[in-house]
């Protein structure tokens, strides 16, 4: 992921896809113009109706995992190489080290199956230059430079096809720390910082990223994204080319905002969610604890509370949520990680009618507002969110997930539209009719359980509603 202290906080997703669609979805047929506002809405199609997919940030740097010859990286742990200055020669010995056989790509699909997930993204190569998938292009990867010798893209975009997942990859095209011409090492490379005056940053495009996506977009069945990232001196030609490389071989795949160019949807700063709804397709990359790749030594894991109250609330702003698990050295995906994931998956399996495929509040109240006067250290004022409740909303349906209600009981926002039926859905998925009253200021509420603030995992109430 991205260096906390770079520039590069912006830009767009790209949609992953996984081989089970050839079977169980039907294909896209593009515009003839791929760049078309319909082209561009019948690829987000899926990605509007998901909202909720798997990060994986998996590579070598599991092995050091936050630490290298006694000493601690600052920051995440898969800026270890770049954090710590390590030498090419050095860092690319971890790769006959690396040998995960508690690697099983049906346990990690399950798991974001059971979490109630649509899509998977994994690091194909980060900016350690790694592959995890056998390439022609670079004997720099996990089949030709490992004991381990298997392509873990070849076997997870399998396992995610069985589960009818879809499945994509994050690929770093500019920054490459293992290679002369590709962005981010200076300590190896020192004429890197001369901007390419030698060329040698289109050659490394050319000769490894280029043929890489290729390889990517050829050999693992459909894509529903290419997950880019930090678009060092993606100028020029640069973006379009890689553009056109997927938007030939696979069509239907999204791009991302952070090759360089304009993609199909924005992706926020890491962990950064809005302040309130925004227009478009988007969506938050976020982690289960404060690293992405693993680190030995973070263990402050977000509650399941705390992730179904952000994913209803990226949902109701109009957005998804891409949230990232880092496996150890030996193919392990943390037992935290899953617990909280899986817990999730059962809130879902219940109220999943309120997130998937649903549409951003009708209100923004809810959202918070800024401060009359407290400023931040920008000088502007300071945004004091509230958390008690997020609504979304379908065609004559709002679902209100409540999680923190008055002594009173809920009161609905503002609105004009006659009520026809309010029920809360239980934890057997069945529906409670709920009582309805309107106190003497007009305000209409809703009798339901009390509840403290992320405490529990919140309440949906579904309120059905005449008109728009």
């Amino acid at each position: 992921m991205l260096n906390p202290v770079s520039s590069f906080r912006r830009g767009a997703l790209c949609a992953l896809g996984c081989l089970s669609l050839a079977s169980t979805l039907p294909a896209q047929t593009p515009a003839a113009d791929p760049e078309s506002p319909a082209a561009k809405e019948a690829r987000l199609a899926w990605f509007k109706e998901a909202k909720f997919g798997l990060f994986i940030h998996w590579g070598l740097y599991a092995i050091p995992a936050g630490y290298w010859k006694g000493g601690r990286s600052p920051g995440i742990g898969e800026w270890i190489m770049n954090r710590m200055k390590i030498p090419v020669g050095e860092y690319e010995q971890l790769a006959k080290k690396f040998n995960p056989v508690k690697f099983n790509a049906d346990a990690w699909a399950q798991m974001a199956a059971d979490a109630g997930m649509k899509y998977v993204v994994i690091t194909s190569k980060h900016h350690d230059g790694f592959a995890l998938f056998k390439s022609a292009a670079s004997p720099y990867n996990v089949f030709d430079a490992t004991p381990f010798k298997r392509d873990v893209i070849k076997e997870l975009a399998a396992a995610c096809a069985k589960r009818g997942l879809r499945f994509g990859v994050y690929y770093s095209q500019s920054q490459d720390w293992h290679e002369r011409g590709g962005t981010g090492n200076n300590w190896d490379f020192p004429e890197n910082a001369v901007k390419d005056k030698d060329g040698s940053y289109d050659a490394y495009l050319r000769n490894k990223a280029e043929p890489q996506l290729r390889e990517l977009l050829t050999n693992y069945g459909p894509m529903c994204l290419i997950w880019f990232d930090t678009p060092q001196m993606m100028t020029g030609d640069r973006p379009k080319r890689l553009t056109d490389i997927v938007r030939t071989l696979q069509p239907s795949c999204l791009i991302d905002g952070r090759l360089g160019a304009v993609g199909d949807y924005v992706s926020t700063g890491d962990n950064a969610i809005p302040n309130s709804h925004l227009d478009g397709a988007w969506e938050v990359p976020a982690t289960l604890n404060r690293t992405w790749g693993y680190r030995t030594d973070d263990h402050d894991w977000k509650s399941p509370g705390d992730l179904v109250f952000k994913l209803v609330d990226i949902v109701s702003k109009g957005g998804n949520y891409l949230l990232n698990v880092g496996p150890t050295a030996e193919g392990v995906v943390p037992q935290p990680s899953q617990d909280n994931l899986r817990a999730v998956g059962e809130w879902l399996k219940t109220n999943g009618e309120a997130v998937y495929g649903a549409g951003r509040s009708p209100f923004g109240e809810e959202f918070g507002d800024y401060a009359a006067t407290q400023k931040g250290l920008d000088g502007k004022p300071v945004f004091l969110a509230r958390n008690e409740w997020r609504c979304t909303a379908k065609p004559g349906k709002l679902y209100f997930s409540i999680f923190k209600i008055g002594r009173d009981g809920f009161a609905l926002p503002a609105f004009k539209n006659k009520i026809k039926s309010v029920t809360q859905i239980d934890e057997m998925g069945r529906r409670k009719e709920l009582k309805v009253t309107t106190n003497k200021d007009g305000v209409r509420l809703i009798n339901v359980p009390r509840m403290a603030v992320l405490d529990t995992m919140g309440a949906v109430v579904v309120v059905e509603i005449e008109g728009d």
